[in-house]
């Protein structure tokens, strides 16, 4: 019996420690077909070891253009209403089309503002939610926006989603602690002890047959926060691939072709002239077509 790591580093030499322990967190390592837990797992000469190797993201990420729906711009900051389907910053399988690329090509002096591979990101959504994100345009913008998001109180973030079923109360509030799951790699979950505060304040904001209309203001930004959550109260996001029920899916008229989640309105403080500014971004067509009278 050996350590995983040390059995992976016997077949992949040009490996670091490091390497390995973020390919095994990102579940591109698997033991006999089920995810590797973590790289100190022990393994046996019998077991099967397989490490997918992502292709490699480009150092610099390029200009495209690529329409953006921008909601405000200054010298400072621009906040874009963001389609579904489009991922934030490049990544495996995801190196062109993206956010970053579009906002390289709308601003040309962003490059290398926060890092080269993400510049200008302060925030993120995930790829098939929509609505408002904000990028800096400055160094200085950049450092005060991450700060205030940091703080988990200097800004306002609250999405609208559709959800299967309806919570048994009207409102409410969930905070525990989300990290990844112990088994896939790829999902979060609800964990103890070793995971992150999440809190998500929700109330329901009307129901239509099967499915509800759910407001969640997340005091915290935590990844897959509100699809988790969501989930844990029986009630998952609709067109969720990752949390949600293919089956119920599939009853819907029409059945959703992606998560049914928006981010609606952002309100922060301005971050080189401490103004507070709301922002808000109307709910999509194919949110509108299960809940519209109550968005």
């Amino acid at each position: 019996m050996q350590r995983l790591d040390k059995a992976i580093l016997a077949t992949h030499p040009g490996f670091s420690r490091s390497r390995i322990e973020g390919l095994v967190k990102a579940g591109f390592v698997t033991v006999n077909g089920a995810l590797a837990g973590k790289t100190g797992m022990k393994v046996s000469d019998d077991d099967e070891i397989e490490v997918e190797v992502p292709s490699p993201v480009p150092a610099v990420p390029q200009p495209e253009n690529i329409p953006l729906s921008i909601v405000y711009e200054d010298a400072d900051i621009i906040v874009v209403d963001k389609a579904p389907g489009m991922v934030v910053h490049p990544a495996p399988g995801h190196f062109t089309g993206t956010l970053v690329n579009a906002l390289l090509h709308h601003c040309p002096d962003l490059g290398g503002i926060g890092g080269v591979a993400r510049p200008g990101i302060v925030h993120r959504l995930d790829q098939d939610t929509s609505g408002l994100i904000v990028a800096a345009k400055t160094q200085t913008a950049m450092d005060g926006l991450q700060k205030a998001f940091a703080s988990h109180c200097a800004v306002e973030k609250i999405y609208v989603a559709i959800c299967h079923g309806r919570p048994g109360l009207d409102s409410g509030r969930i905070e525990n602690m989300i990290g990844r799951h112990p088994v896939d790699r790829k999902r979060m979950a609800i964990v103890e002890g070793r995971g992150k505060r999440a809190v998500t304040n929700w109330r329901v904001l009307g129901a239509n047959g099967p499915v509800c209309a759910v407001e969640c203001r997340i005091e915290t930004g935590r990844t897959h926060q509100i699809r988790v959550h969501m989930a844990s109260l029986g009630c998952p996001v609709a067109g969720d691939k990752i949390y949600g029920k293919s089956a119920l899916d599939k009853r819907l008229e029409p059945v959703p072709a992606r998560q049914m989640l928006h981010a609606r309105r952002l309100v922060l403080y301005h971050p080189a002239r401490n103004e507070k500014m709301v922002f808000e971004a109307p709910v999509p067509d194919d949110m509108l077509a299960y809940c519209g009278e109550f968005l």
